[in-house]
């Protein structure tokens, strides 16, 4: 009897640690593996993206400098133009009228000024016989000037004329584009009308407003990115891909904004091909080297009523979400401003599938392997 009973207590006891075994494993196979890294402190470089207005280099507007019916275009919009060239015609018979009546006017002058010549010769032949007084020489010499200064004036008359027919043709100040067109052949053209703009787009400046604190941190940290020699900077464009030419500040403002508290910056880009249009934008991309940054994937992080969280693991490998504060985003990473230390670990992947208290299998995951994963996304 008691050997049955032995028996059967030792059964028990056999059953009792295979459940305890078998619960066991069943915990462990419950536990995920998720990967984790663990934060440090590294140098990064913030790029820090800056608004910009892009301007070509040249940009005037063609206006017409005297009016007329619109006669002839002889360009389109957007075409390539160089200094000189032909654009616009006014009709200009009425110009070249203008003209030639300036000439006439001048032949007229230069006529009555020989009669006054001839008229003083006259006269000092009488004077020096004491035939008239030396008071009619002298009016004599009075009227000669008086026809010398029409002379001039009727120059001038005749220069103005000219200048007023060479007006009627409108022509390129330098090599550009041409922008919109506005009139059509046969408009009416007054004075001062603008007829169109040339834009010459083999350079571009971009210009950019920074705060007063940011200009006084590159102006310490960064002064060789300002000048001819200094660092070359990128630009995106529009559509958020990157300017396949770097360009370089050149200089700034002298005076800040009131009522922004910033400052312009000026930058210099190349355009061999003409990608960039006046009036066209863009954002300059400015480096800043931060030396000790502590980064936190932009993976391993959620929101939660607009804070931000990640789960942090601790000595036992459970989790819990604990919110921090970002300082800037670097790419696919936060800068951490508070909340979070070095050393300390962080659920890297996976946060969809697990909660607070869950206690986890931590795969560590490589400062190497977060940069290649980084660099793959």
């Amino acid at each position: 009897m008691k050997n049955i009973i032995k028996l059967t207590a030792l059964s028990i006891s056999i059953l009792l640690a295979g459940c305890s075994k078998s619960e066991t494993k069943t915990e462990e196979s419950e536990k995920l593996t998720v990967p984790v890294v663990q934060l440090s402190r590294q140098p990064t470089t913030l790029q820090r993206d800056y608004v910009t207005t892009l301007e070509a280099v040249k940009n005037v507007e063609i206006r017409a400098r005297v009016s007329g019916f619109l006669e002839k275009i002889y360009v389109d919009e957007g075409q390539s133009v160089h200094q000189g060239q032909l654009l616009f015609s006014l009709n200009a018979a009425e110009y070249r009228v203008g003209l030639d009546k300036a000439r006439a006017a001048l032949r007229s002058a230069e006529a009555g000024a020989k009669t006054a010549e001839v008229e003083v010769g006259r006269v000092k032949l009488l004077v020096d016989k004491k035939i008239v007084s030396p008071s009619e020489l002298e009016l004599a010499k009075a009227k000669l000037d008086v026809a010398r200064a029409q002379i001039e004036e009727a120059q001038s008359a005749q220069s103005t004329a000219a200048l007023r027919l060479a007006h009627a043709n409108i022509r390129a100040p330098f090599d550009g584009v041409i922008n919109r067109i506005p009139f059509k052949i046969g408009s009416l053209i007054e004075e001062g009308a603008l007829l169109t703009e040339v834009s010459d787009i083999h350079e571009v400046f971009a210009y950019f407003d920074v705060s007063e604190k940011e200009y006084l941190t590159f102006l310490k940290k960064h002064r060789d990115l300002f000048g001819k020699d200094g660092k070359a900077v990128e630009m995106m464009l529009a559509d958020e891909t990157p300017y396949p030419y770097k360009g370089r500040i050149e200089t700034m403002e002298s005076v800040f904004e009131e009522e922004s508290g910033t400052i312009a910056f000026r930058a210099r880009f190349p355009n061999p091909q003409k990608l960039l249009k006046h009036g066209s934008s863009g954002k300059v991309r400015l480096p800043n080297i931060v030396s000790d940054a502590l980064l936190v994937p932009q993976k391993a992080v959620f929101e939660v009523q607009d804070k931000n969280y990640v789960y942090v693991v601790d000595a036992s490998n459970r989790v819990k979400s604990r919110s921090f504060v970002p300082q800037a985003r670097v790419g696919l990473n936060y800068i951490v401003r508070s909340g979070l230390q070095p050393g300390e670990r962080v659920v890297y992947e996976g946060i969809q599938n697990i909660h607070d208290g869950d206690q986890i299998i931590p795969q560590a995951f490589s400062t190497d392997s977060l940069r290649n994963d980084l660099a793959k996304q």
